[in-house]
């Protein structure tokens, strides 16, 4: 994707990591090697609480001005 470029694994390491194609893997750098971990379970657990704690902060004017903007439905713009 992008300008990304993919790393092909052989079968027999996928099986020895316990993941198959398409597994979500997390890919570090550590002293100049690439280290490539499983990610296991739901890739979105704790996306609510990072949401809930976002919403928390202090906001902007902006911010605060395009939360009271109606987007439901385009019937009032005028294109």
């Amino acid at each position: 994707m992008g300008n990304s470029t993919g790393l092909i694994l052989p079968k027999p390491v996928l099986q020895e990591l316990g993941v198959e194609t398409g597994t979500m893997m997390d890919i570090v750098v550590d002293n100049g090697r690439v280290v490539a971990t499983p990610i296991m379970g739901d890739r979105h657990q704790g996306w609510a609480d990072a949401a809930r704690r976002i919403g928390r902060q202090d906001l902007s004017e902006d911010a605060i001005a395009w939360q009271g903007f109606p987007n439901e439905d385009d019937d009032g713009l005028t294109w």
